[in-house]
């Protein structure tokens, strides 16, 4: 891949995608409340352990889904770590192979569009009057009312692809010890927001040395939900 790959296209798609969640995280600023946005976050972060809760139970499976429903699909305030990336695009683009630099662009994209799509989801929630006691019935409403399948289809591809990359860079040697050789550099700089995010997410397929039951699941239940959810009303309500 790193040999046939232009890291400079990388690169310009990596920094259009940092500025597209960096705006969307803006316009909250000024919305009327706020607080709707980290509520539907903390939610489905909610929901997330629940579908997961044998994953986060499993030895082996447990840093990487804990990866996924912080780092991912969690609540976390993902500013300070695209802040950081954004003034080091073109350094990430020089040092970086060509897969590491692809996992750095899937998450961020990743990142804006559950922004985007969580935007929307607030907007239809605030319309039934539950934005600010979500329950499933609302959830699923709201969700069907987004409509915008082709997104919800992408976001579980990215969450696949991402894991499939991680998984491949924890077999190169050269990644494991260039993580822990930045590691003192990158928090001296004011990059350690985003050099813990690649440590945790190498560490946690590392760990797990192997992710193709893993994500097996994570695509099989995100598919399966998301097919019943915009099916109709007697779609399943998993309690978180």
């Amino acid at each position: 891949m790193d040999e046939d790959v232009d890291k400079d296209a990388i690169g310009h798609e990596l920094a259009a995608c940092i500025a597209e969640a960096q705006a969307l995280r803006t316009a909250r600023l000024s919305d009327s409340d706020p607080d709707d946005f980290p509520r539907l976050k903390e939610w489905q972060a909610a929901r997330l352990a629940g579908t997961y809760a044998d994953l986060l139970a499993s030895p082996r499976h447990r840093p990487a889904a804990e990866f996924f429903l912080s780092d991912l699909y969690g609540p976390k305030d993902f500013r300070s770590r695209d802040e950081e990336l954004a003034r080091v695009v073109p350094i990430m683009v020089r040092v970086l192979p060509a897969r590491a630099l692809m996992t750095l662009l899937e998450a961020v994209k990743m990142d804006a569009l559950s922004e985007s799509l969580d935007t929307a989801m607030v907007v239809a929630l605030r319309k039934i009057g539950k934005s600010e006691a979500i329950d499933w019935p609302a959830y699923v409403t709201a969700y069907r009312a987004c409509g915008r399948r082709k997104d919800r289809e992408l976001q579980i591809t990215l969450v696949d692809r991402i894991g499939k990359t991680l998984d491949r860079l924890t077999r190169m040697p050269l990644i494991h010890f260039s993580l822990k050789l930045m590691s003192g550099p990158a928090h001296l700089a004011g990059l350690g927001d985003l050099h813990s995010f690649l440590q945790r997410g190498f560490d946690a397929f590392s760990f797990m040395k192997g992710a193709d039951e893993f994500l097996a699941i994570v695509t099989e239940r995100e598919t399966t939900l998301m097919k019943e959810w915009f099916a109709g009303p007697d779609a399943r309500y998993p309690a978180p």
